[in-house]
C-alpha cells in the first residue's frame, strides 16, 4: 500500500468565511473520490487545523500501490476536483509519497 499525504496553505487574500468554504469544497470533493478512482482505498481531508500549525488542509489518502497512484494523479475525476476547488485557492503545497 502507498499513502499519499499533501499540506495546503491557503491563500492569504481570503477571508477567514471564504477560507472555511474553501475548505469544506476541497474535503467534499477529494473524499468523493473513493469509489471513483481505482486503486484509491481511503481518502481523509483535515480542515481544522490548530493554530499551532502553518498548514490550513492535509489530504491523506492510501492507495493499493505506487501504480494506483500514478493513476489517480491523472485519472479525470481526480485533475477536475483539484483544477476546480484546491488549485485556484491554494498558494503552497508540500507533498510525501511512501509505501507502507
Amino acid at each position: 500500500m502507498v499513502k499519499h499525504i499533501i499540506l495546503w496553505q491557503l491563500k492569504e487574500e481570503f477571508s477567514p468565511e471564504q477560507k472555511a468554504e474553501i475548505r469544506e469544497g476541497i474535503r467534499e470533493h477529494l473524499e468523493a473520490l473513493v469509489g471513483k478512482v481505482p486503486g484509491l482505498l481511503k481518502v481523509s481531508v483535515y480542515i481544522d487545523p490548530l493554530e499551532t500549525s502553518n498548514a490550513d488542509v492535509m489530504l491523506d489518502c492510501t492507495l493499493e500501490s505506487k501504480e494506483a497512484l500514478e493513476g489517480y494523479a491523472q485519472h479525470p475525476d481526480h485533475v477536475a476536483a483539484a483544477d476546480t476547488y484546491v488549485r485556484p485557492f491554494t498558494a503552497g503545497r508540500v507533498c510525501m509519497d511512501f509505501e507502507v
